[in-house]
């Protein structure tokens, strides 16, 4: 990566990417069935992440990864799957400018977590800001 890169850009990008895929996936879902529609976006993300780990080199042997890591990143497909398992069915029975954003309640939920179980602080700023966007989801759905 390069030295100026910052997690801010890579947290931007991941939101504009976030938003294209509701459109594009209210788009799908209405002539696919949603849990069809799942595995087909499954497998290019499948392929998408093997290019570039393939063109970046970054293929590391079984053995060198670690057993704890894998785990908690073979969760994290699963919560993914049932999340997006969700996701489309919500997205072709309602409009995609109101099931997106109850969808960006994660951030709250991502809120409430880090700081239970990561022991992320809780900071006034912190509290407020998730409440405004709980607030919002909740106006604008």
């Amino acid at each position: 990566m390069p030295e100026k890169m910052s997690w801010q850009w890579f947290a931007l990008g991941s939101a504009f990417f976030a938003g294209l895929t509701a459109i594009l996936g209210k788009l799908g879902v209405s002539e696919i069935n949603s849990n069809l529609a799942t595995l087909i976006r499954t497998v290019v993300i499948m392929a998408v992440s093997a290019l570039v780990i393939t063109w970046r080199g970054e293929w590391e042997p079984l053995n060198k990864l670690s057993g704890r890591g894998v785990l908690m990143l073979c969760l994290s497909g699963i919560a993914t799957g049932l999340s997006w398992l969700c996701y489309y069915p919500a997205l072709q029975m309602g409009p995609a400018s109101r099931v997106a954003p109850i969808d960006k309640l994660s951030v709250a939920f991502v809120i409430l977590i880090a700081w239970l179980f990561l022991g992320e602080p809780m900071t006034l700023r912190i509290a407020i800001g998730g409440t405004l966007i709980v607030v919002g989801a909740l106006r604008l759905a």
